[in-house]
């Protein structure tokens, strides 16, 4: 159902929606115009909409609650949608009103399709199009949020998981001054002298070892098994074997399976099922 929107938080370049509710949370919906091209004059430059979910736990719509904006992985994907207080965005909601912006080009903001794009005309009108929806361009929309929704424009945390702790970094090298503080989780770029993608990889090795090491002691049965998958894999012809989805499994991907694997709370148990 479509929210109507409020009046009174509203302005030509923002849309504020009305309060709804999820168990135990309340929710609006804002809708922002902004420009696709920040460098040109905001009047010259065609418009794009970016669309933001304002979140707080069930009570709290009015009070004066420090501003947290969510970054989300990806990229590509849309911010979550929450179903109730659960998880981070319970914990969140704490301490913050929480806002769930989805990047320019994905979920509810102007989204990057097949089809959009097939609108486009040539490759090269396509890269020029795609060059707007990268992490300096969200990071000017998250600016652009943050004055309209901040009271007196002020500073606001910012948490980034993975892709999002990216664009967090790219926030502190381009608009520190909208930042109180920045959380990142699971996404860091190379940051200091010297620190190439190949560098931060090598620094991971010793923790991939270690991991393997200890999926292999809680299911040491699975070592047998992984083996026996390897092998015939690697003897099938072509290296690999046909999936029914239409892509094909070898050792390397098969070891792919560690990214989530290995590296969640739950990950163990469900590679194990798997």
């Amino acid at each position: 159902m479509y929210e109507t929107s409020s009046l009174a938080d509203s302005t030509p370049d923002h849309v504020a929606g009305t309060w709804y509710s999820a168990p135990d949370l309340r929710l609006r919906d804002h809708r922002f115009t902004v420009p696709l091209d920040y460098s040109i004059d905001r009047n010259a430059s065609p418009k794009i909409s970016v669309f933001a979910r304002e979140v707080v736990s069930g009570g709290k719509e009015e009070q004066l609650l420090p501003y947290l904006l969510y970054l989300q992985g990806g990229p590509g994907f849309e911010c979550p949608r929450p179903t109730e207080a659960s998880g981070w965005i319970h914990k969140t909601c704490e301490e913050f009103r929480v806002i769930l912006m989805d990047q320019r080009g994905t979920g509810l903001s102007t989204p990057l399709t097949p089809s959009s794009m097939s609108q486009l005309g040539s490759a090269e009108e396509i890269a020029e199009y795609l060059k707007y929806f990268r992490a300096d361009n969200i990071v000017n929309d998250a600016e652009f949020i943050r004055v309209r929704l901040v009271p007196e424009a002020g500073p606001w945390t910012v948490l980034g998981q993975s892709y999002g702790g990216f664009c967090s970094v790219t926030y502190l090298s381009f608009a520190p001054q909208g930042l109180k503080q920045v959380l990142l989780t699971g996404g860091i770029p190379p940051v200091g002298n010297g620190s190439a993608a190949d560098a931060v990889y090598r620094a991971c090795y010793p923790q991939v070892i270690h991991q393997n090491e200890k999926y292999y002691k809680r299911f040491p049965q699975d070592v047998e098994i992984v083996r026996e998958v390897v092998k015939h894999l690697a003897e099938s012809e072509g290296g690999g074997v046909p999936l029914p989805s239409g892509g094909f499994l070898t050792p390397r991907g098969l070891q792919i399976l560690g990214l989530s694997g290995l590296g969640s709370s739950s990950g163990f148990e469900r590679l194990h099922y798997m």
